[in-house]
């Protein structure tokens, strides 16, 4: 197995409706491109993995806890362990790059969209 691969080989996971993600995965690490479809909502949850992200493209008004923001292009953010979130996509969608530790486990057994090209990051 080759320490390099290119994103259009990882299949698309559904974690939402309008909501997919590209997982990259290490052996304690989630390296995730997530793309989300126009004013789509990724529901209140939380879970055990801590999470820091970086929005590449479109918009998202993100609640992590008691603190909302509007985030553009660049804005970043972090989510500590158990602490309830939620997100939805601005009216463009949005498409952002998200760390998880320890790695998305649960995702294992998420439909597959195959055939769905990857985002364009150029």
């Amino acid at each position: 197995m080759s320490a390099f691969d290119g994103l259009e080989t990882h299949d698309h996971l559904r974690i939402w409706d309008g909501v997919t993600v590209q997982a990259v995965e290490g052996e304690r690490t989630t390296l995730a491109f997530v793309d989300l479809e126009p004013d789509s909502t990724v529901p209140e949850h939380r879970h055990d993995n801590e999470q820091l992200g970086i929005l590449i493209r479109g918009t998202m008004r993100f609640r992590i806890a008691d603190e909302t923001r509007d985030l553009v292009p660049g804005d970043t953010w972090r989510i500590l362990s158990d602490v309830p979130h939620e997100v939805t996509a601005g009216p463009e969608g949005a498409l952002a790059v998200e760390c998880f530790t320890p790695t998305r486990s649960d995702w294992a057994g998420l439909e597959r969209l195959v055939g769905r090209p990857a985002p364009k990051l150029r």
